[in-house]
């Protein structure tokens, strides 16, 4: 399963600063699992937030701010009422990469057309010292104004004696920028051993000034893939009027308090969920059911917050306000699942862990290699082929190719009403092989009505009455249609005494000094009552696909009683549509198998698990994972829960109870049953991205860090560099850095574009 639910854990999500790459993310949670009392720590570089499970009495904040303090990063503490301020953060950061990167781009233009100076009439005529200096001069605030971030982070890793992101970049624009400074203020220690100098400011200059283009465009992207939690935050109203003292007052959302009387006029949007207490209205639920036609309220009725009231006025009691509201958990379950790692990313997490050392061990090989071997002048191609190497193996296309994908896949299942608990349970349903769907409530609608009521003596209003009567104040789906049933033909019921349920079988209670019996054959024939000829009636019901319960009193049955449930619009489309994914659908249910098998011709099911009390449902799902299957289990029921723990990927239908959601890995808010194959298309869709992503930021380190290196000299070397190759290779096929820059940069939005692709998935449901 996704989710931990051992209940003694405590569950924090906090943002986390400094992080640059998949190293960093591997770094930080090594950190925090080494806090005593942390059993798990997940770090999202997309989100810039780790998710920690511990122990209340043996973790306090303190100790995890300063896990990651001593790992070099910050950890800054969120509350919920400050996701705004968070979000002002962030967009303060992406103002701060633009102002950087302007500055850097433009002196980096400056510092190019000076190093063609003898091209250009105003300055062809100025000394190439003058020229150099000039250069220093406007190169300086670049390295170390605008590429400030790379050598704080690099002097925070160092710390610890590790690497990232910044190191490579710091190293490798100090090479450059150093050697350029060597070369203008030192020339005749060039000279002297007979070394040809040339300087370049302008490299280092357009290389961080590229690298915080990618940066920036990277955060933009960012708040793209969070586009989903956005729109939930923005459907939030922002006041509520409530009646206190005996007036009514508008106050901020945040301070209506469960037991507040809270006023809603038309067109309003509702504030937090409540009971209404008084007025009548039509609300618009559209945001959570999906339905677009407004739903009637009146007293007793629910109301759900973030829905819009369209006619009427009406006061209600407010039950969930802040976190415990519909909406804001919806929030809270679609932060958890992007703030989640999926299994796939793990492999790469722990590449990027040796990835850095490497690379910076390639690079220093690099320089060895071209200044012993390599054509003149050695150093310079020596020192821009290291430098090459550690700007281009940047493993920010690693660390950001899983979360992205995840970030973009849950926002997106949520807009279609499908609430995906964590990446580890989208990346589990795109390999399901068999859905298993719980009858009542799943595929059917769950509201039974009484149909046939059949009296072996004539008297069916008084069979009707004794199941009724034992049925009074019961919550079973099919008691309460008879209840109903009875209310509504006006019969007295009567107080029934020493009730017991005998689950899968039915009930029996003392009804006016009768001993009463209402269940299936099973529960007769275990109770010695005599049918009086009534089996074969039960069974031609059993054929119309209706439950049929027989009435008994004092041993003795006296009637039938058939109740049918209806099926769900939306059942027989979702059911073709798995079929049509190769998926085989089952329907489990405690129906009799003539009963079952008629709702399954219904709907197209094809196989049948009838009779199944609820303590055994969790081991038909098991029954199932032996045959080695991966299977989804669909429910909505508090029996459902085991099953849906046992399940490789638990489905609960947002309709039932809010045990099956708790138990669920993916909650279907709208009941819809054609969420079942969104969730798995949206999986498998997902997959696929994450799989583009993973390859192509591995292909590209593989392919590029050796061209960097200089591997296509002995090409080049013979034949020289075809023309239109000769701006990016230089003369013997030696990569220029600052295409290694752009080749850098090009490869995370390459990921992020393909990952915001999910964007455009299409909803079954």
């Amino acid at each position: 399963m996704a989710e931990d639910k051992t209940e003694e854990k405590q569950q924090l999500t906090i943002p986390i600063e400094g992080m640059t790459c998949a190293s960093c993310v591997r770094r930080v949670e090594r950190a925090l699992k080494k806090v005593p009392g942390v059993s798990e720590a997940t770090v999202n570089l997309a989100t810039e937030r780790a998710t920690v499970k511990f122990l209340p009495g043996q973790v306090a904040i303190a100790d995890l701010r300063r896990a990651v303090d001593d790992a070099g990063y910050r950890l800054r503490e969120v509350a919920e009422e400050e996701r705004d301020a968070e979000a002002e953060a962030r967009e303060r950061e992406q103002r701060t990469l633009l102002t950087k990167l302007l500055f850097a781009g433009a002196i980096g233009g400056l510092l190019m057309l000076g190093a063609q100076h003898q091209h250009i009439p105003l300055l062809a005529d100025i000394p190439v010292r003058w020229i150099n200096v000039v250069s220093f001069l406007l190169a300086t605030p670049v390295q170390f104004w605008a590429g400030w971030q790379f050598y704080l982070g690099t002097w925070k890793t160092a710390k610890h004696f590790t690497a990232d992101m910044n190191t490579l970049i710091a190293v490798g624009t100090s090479a450059a920028y150093g050697y350029s400074i060597a070369a203008t203020f030192g020339p005749g220690l060039f000279e002297a051993a007979a070394i040809e100098t040339s300087v370049y400011f302008e490299t280092s200059a357009l290389i961080i000034a590229l690298i915080l283009l990618g940066r920036w465009l990277e955060a933009r992207a960012k708040s793209r893939t969070s586009a989903a939690i956005k729109r939930l935050m923005g459907l939030r109203a922002k006041t509520a009027r409530v009646v206190r003292d005996g007036r009514e007052q508008d106050i901020p959302i945040e301070q209506v308090a469960p037991g507040d009387v809270v006023v809603v006029r038309p067109g309003e949007k509702i504030p937090v969920d409540g009971i209404v207490l008084e007025g009548r209205s039509a609300v618009d639920e559209s945001m959570i059911s999906g339905e677009s036609i407004p739903l009637e309220k009146g007293p007793g009725d629910e109301v759900i917050g973030a829905t819009i009231n369209k006619v009427g006025s009406f006061r209600f009691r407010a039950t969930k306000v802040g976190k415990e509201t519909v909406l804001a958990q919806i929030i809270r379950l679609v932060e958890e699942a992007q703030g989640s790692k999926a299994p796939i990313q793990r492999l790469a997490d722990v590449v990027a862990s040796y990835f850095v050392p490497a690379v910076m061990v390639v690079a220093a090989l690099t320089f060895v290699v071209w200044l012993i071997v390599g054509p003149s002048p050695a150093l310079t191609y020596a020192l821009l082929s290291a430098v090459a190497v550690l700007i281009i193996a940047c493993p920010c296309a690693l660390g950001l190719a899983t979360p992205t994908a995840i970030m973009v896949g849950t926002g997106k299942g949520a807009e279609s009403g499908v609430l995906i608990r964590g990446a580890e349970a989208l990346e589990t349903a795109h390999r399901v092989q068999a859905a298993v769907m719980d009858k009542t409530g799943t595929i059917t609608e769950g509201r039974p009505r009484v149909t046939d009521v059949l009296a072996g003596d004539g008297q069916p209003d008084e069979v009707l009455r004794l199941a009724a009567s034992a049925e009074r104040g019961s919550e079973h789906p099919l008691g309460e249609a008879i209840v109903t049933a009875a209310q509504e033909k006006g019969l007295a019921l009567a107080e029934a005494q020493d009730f017991v349920a005998v689950p899968g079988l039915g009930v029996q209670a003392q009804v006016g000094g009768r001993q009463v019996l209402l269940g299936n054959l099973s529960l007769m024939e275990q109770r010695a009552a005599k049918l009086n000829g009534l089996a074969a009636t039960a069974e031609e019901l059993l054929a119309q696909g209706k439950t049929a319960m027989f009435v008994a009193a004092d041993g003795q049955v006296l009637g039938v009683i058939a109740v049918a449930d209806t099926v769900k619009e939306s059942a027989q489309e979702a059911i073709a549509n798995l079929k049509a994914m190769g998926i085989e659908v089952i329907m489990l249910t405690g129906d009799h198998h003539r009963t079952a098998e008629a709702i399954a011709r219904q709907v197209g099911v094809d196989r049948v698990l009838a009779e199944v009390l609820p303590e055994d449902k969790a081991k038909q799902v098991r029954d199932l994972q032996r045959e080695g299957r991966v299977v989804a289990m669909v429910g909505d029921g508090i029996n459902d829960a085991p099953a849906l723990v046992q399940a490789d990927v638990g489905i609960a239908i947002g309709s039932g109870t809010d045990v099956a959601m708790e138990a669920s890995d993916i909650t279907l808010i709208r009941g819809d049953l054609r969420g079942v194959a969104t969730a798995i298309a949206l999986s498998k869709k997902t997959i696929q991205i994450i799989r583009q992503n993973l390859f192509w930021a591995f292909f590209y380190n593989v392919a590029l860090i050796p061209i960097a290196a200089g591997i296509l000299y002995p090409l080049f070397s013979r034949t020289g560099v075809p023309g239109g190759l000769e701006p990016f290779f230089g003369e013997f096929g030696f990569l220029n850095p600052i295409l290694a820059a752009v080749a850098m940069a090009f490869s995370s939005l390459t990921v992020m574009a393909n990952s915001l692709r999910l964007r455009r998935f299409k909803a079954t449901a």
